[in-house]
């Protein structure tokens, strides 16, 4: 707590200095928007600060640096359409994968790269494109950048270059390091990264992987390796569509959801139908539980003598967004492989007054079922997602999913038919995207919405479990109703056949007893 305080205290003294020392008469050199996220973003702040080891005049020196940069290449700015489309089909610079820690790769192909110094104003944006559009989508989580030096030499070596996109790290984007991996350095290159261990600094040094292919999977495994570097990765750059996190669709519990597919069969509208039936009663079902399930949430918050027991769980995070709220807000919690296989629940809500589409993808398709995958979401409602691994896959750090969503019109039907034509049409800038990350729990219960297949044995339960536990109930229910009411329907029809049978007997010896008579 005392540290928190200390952190936040540096914090609030970096604002006001850089203010009164900074901002006084040069307002000019940086950007508005950049001025107006120092005074409100904390994190920024707070990296930053890291960076230059808690000394406030070291960090003041770096913000006026990195703001300063940050308008002369007109960051806040930079997007596809302003770059230039050569820069993207080159395939030298982009992001694709993550290491064995679970950051996220970012590429430079050197052979694709050529000095050339009327371009190289333009190669500078593009690195920059990229490091501000992950650190606005993922929140300034760290990256780990590999440098693929195969088939290089001479003709690719371009120092400038190299020493810009360090200087982004240290001196731009502050705590955004976590290692450089450098894949079969040429021994020609040697002496060139001698002066690059010197940009670095004594302390970033440990920061350089020198790899080959006989050991660069101790720090990138192979599903995220291409073949030349030892991997298994069948991914090949291509643009456009601009490369993200390959994020694919999911399978439900009936196969594929097959919904963004041009050429989608008939067979598969027909089952992705049936699923969207069986997953209405479902939602019907959840609508019904809500309000009891609130009472429940409420009566525990207000039950102030009530003991917390060993294992209780952590209190859910949410993502409030503009169309929907997501909860967690930032990581999905799943047991080892040797604990058993693992259910989460994602929970959206709509917090709009119009019908909101929803899809999850993630990068792990083969791994994961997810129920449902491509629905929506009636106003101020909520819905669950059940997301559980398949068979004998175990949960990674490098998983992510991906929850896409954009409002519907009211004269919009919710079917499947519809929910394909929409996401063919809308437009890119109406949909709102979230991301999470899978955190994996070794032995310990997980903090939030993990579900054990064998919840019963769970001593402290949240509403959330219950809520799992009642649906199945229901749902098991609702079998046991069908073949109770099968069951009924054959015992009313063997009563009607029997006395079928013994009215057919009773006509026979009638018969015989008038031909004697």
């Amino acid at each position: 707590m005392a540290e928190r305080q200390d952190k936040a205290a540096l914090i609030s003294e970096t604002r006001r200095r850089f203010e009164a020392e900074y901002l006084a008469d040069k307002s000019e050199k940086y950007d508005s928007r950049d001025v107006e996220r120092l005074q409100q973003d904390d994190t920024w702040v707070e990296n930053y600060l890291i960076w230059r080891h808690d000394v406030v005049d070291d960090t003041l020196k770096m913000i006026d640096e990195s703001l300063q940069w940050r308008k002369e290449y007109t960051v806040n700015d930079l997007t596809e359409s302003v770059l230039p489309k050569w820069l993207f089909e080159n395939g030298s610079l982009f992001l694709h994968g993550y290491d064995k820690e679970g950051y996220k790769l970012f590429w430079f192909r050197v052979k694709h790269h050529t000095r050339d110094p009327k371009q190289q104003l333009e190669k500078k944006k593009l690195v920059a494109f990229w490091l501000e559009h992950y650190a606005k989508r993922d929140h300034g989580k760290p990256l780990t950048v590999v440098f693929d030096m195969a088939e290089t030499g001479i003709s690719h070596i371009d120092l400038d270059f190299v020493r810009f996109i360090v200087n982004c790290f240290t001196d731009y984007y502050p705590n955004f390091l976590t290692k450089i991996v450098i894949f079969e350095m040429p021994w020609i290159m040697n002496a060139a990264f001698k002066i690059v261990k010197g940009w670095l600094g004594p302390e970033a040094i440990s920061m350089l992987k020198f790899t080959n292919k006989s050991d660069v999977q101790e720090y990138i495994s192979g599903e995220y390796l291409p073949p030349h570097m030892g991997g298994t990765d069948s991914f090949k750059y291509s643009y456009p569509p601009l490369v993200d996190d390959d994020f694919q669709t999911p399978l439900c519990e009936n196969g594929p959801i097959t919904s963004e597919d041009e050429h989608e069969s008939k067979e598969e509208i027909d089952a992705d139908t049936k699923e969207s039936g069986e997953l209405s009663e479902e939602q019907n079902l959840n609508q019904k539980k809500m309000n009891s399930i609130e009472q429940i949430s409420k009566s525990e918050e207000t039950d102030k003598t009530e003991i917390k027991p060993k294992n209780a769980k952590k209190a859910l995070t949410t993502f409030k967004g503009p169309l929907l709220h997501i909860s967690p807000a930032e990581e999905l919690y799943f047991g080892s492989k040797e604990t058993g296989e693992k259910k989460c629940l994602i929970v959206l809500t709509n917090v709009t007054k119009n019908v909101v589409a929803f899809k999850v993808r993630t990068t792990a398709p083969e791994k994961y079922r997810v129920k449902p995958s491509n629905s929506s979401c009636e106003p101020g409602t909520s819905l669950d997602i059940i997301v559980s691994l398949h068979g004998g896959f175990a949960a990674s750090l490098q998983d992510r999913f991906l929850i896409m969503a954009a409002e519907m019109d009211q004269s919009s039907g919710a079917g499947v038919p519809e929910l394909t034509q929409f996401w063919k049409e809308v437009p890119r800038t109406k949909v709102m995207e979230h991301r999470l990350r899978c955190h994996v729990i070794e032995s310990s219960k997980p903090s939030s919405l993990t579900l054990k297949e064998n919840a019963f044995n769970i001593p402290a339960k949240t509403n959330e479990d219950l809520h799992i536990q009642l649906t199945r109930l229901l749902q098991i229910n609702k079998r046991l109703q069908e073949q109770i009411d099968r069951c009924l329907w054959f015992q009313q029809l063997s009563v009607v056949l029997s006395l079928l049978s013994v009215t057919v007997v009773a006509f026979c010896f009638y018969l015989a007893y008038t031909q004697r008579s």
